[in-house]
């Protein structure tokens, strides 16, 4: 033993321990929304967001965030990122509100270029989830549009690609939902609306993106509980949800020795204008998510790190998988 030197190794240990910790706290980047956010208690899940009773309150299609009481959140303030997605290049279909944006948001904050995809009515939500990834450091593009049509669809992806120069995420997000009590208050018209937009368009996307995804890209869907336990008035919704989740499983067989990984994200009741828009009856959206274990409904920012996962490097061997994000309820 060195008796010139008075301390101990448990103390010499123990300060190199704090360095390393204090090294550890050292932001990893300048920009703020990329620290390493501080330590703190558990939240408790059943309290953390609104619980219904929810005012009564109605928004014609497609219906804005911006306008919901209360509003959603998407991670705008909360959510941190760790450069899991540095260089990446995302394309997000319904990227203006609901999942798309939490994911666009988290994509951006992760070191991802961001394309979204929105109706031109959108307009408002889109221009805030452009300055967010601008605030973020990233490119983002806003591509307005009706993907009912396969011509915009192709040229969807080719901006995306152009744009952002290249392309190894795309999230195939946007959706419509329409409550009818019967089968018989459906019309071919809107039926087709709806099969347009949840299936017709990630199909037309997927093929117009493929020829661009190399080895390591990613595609994600977002189907729902309602592919495994339909609501009785969601009828045509839920078909095209059980199409997504299979469409999902099928894809990653097919292009799983290519390298390209298909996953999907199934969401319970989440706070969306889907909801406020026709896709709820005012009793329902009164009580909505209430049913839940957890006594309310999501909020996208919940699901936003889902969408990270699924793309990240760390999750390579993830594919063919629906993740469920339900309060407890619903499946998977």
């Amino acid at each position: 033993m060195d008796h010139e030197n008075p301390l101990s190794r448990r103390q010499i240990v123990g300060a190199v321990g704090s360095g390393l910790a204090v090294a550890a706290a050292a932001p990893a980047s300048a920009q703020a929304q990329t620290q390493a956010a501080p330590a703190s208690a558990p939240t408790n899940p059943t309290s953390k967001y609104p619980k219904p009773p929810f005012k009564r309150q109605s928004q014609p299609w497609p219906g804005l965030a911006g306008r919901m009481d209360p509003k959603p959140d998407h991670g705008e303030t909360s959510y941190r990122g760790s450069g899991r997605l540095a260089g990446r290049k995302a394309l997000i279909t319904g990227g203006d509100s609901g999942m798309g944006r939490a994911a666009a948001i988290a994509y951006a904050r992760e070191g991802a270029d961001v394309a979204i995809n929105y109706l031109p009515d959108e307009e408002p939500d889109a221009r805030e989830v452009m300055a967010l990834i601008k605030a973020a450091g990233r490119t983002g593009l806003a591509i307005p549009g009706d993907l009912r049509e396969e011509a915009f669809c192709q040229r969807l992806v080719d901006e995306a690609v152009r744009g952002l120069g290249g392309l190894d995420i795309v999230v195939c997000n946007a959706g419509r939902q329409q409550t009818h009590a019967s089968i018989l208050d459906i019309t071919t018209e809107q039926f087709d609306w709806t099969m347009k937009t949840n299936i017709y368009a990630p199909f037309w996307i997927i093929k117009a993106a493929l020829p661009h995804l190399r080895p390591g890209s990613s595609i994600i869907g977002t189907t729902s509980e309602q592919a495994y336990d339909p609501s009785p008035d969601l009828y045509d919704y839920a078909q095209t949800k059980a199409a997504t989740m299979n469409y999902v499983k099928s894809l990653a067989k097919q292009l799983g020795p290519k390298g390209i990984r298909v996953n999907g994200v199934a969401p319970g009741p989440v706070w969306t204008p889907l909801q406020v828009s026709g896709g709820a009856t005012q009793e329902k959206l009164e009580k909505f998510g209430g049913m839940t274990p957890l006594g309310r409904p999501g909020q996208p920012a919940e699901l936003g790190s889902i969408y990270v996962q699924l793309a990240a490097e760390d999750a390579s061997f993830a594919t063919g998988q629906v993740y469920g994000s339900a309060g407890g309820s619903g499946q998977p």
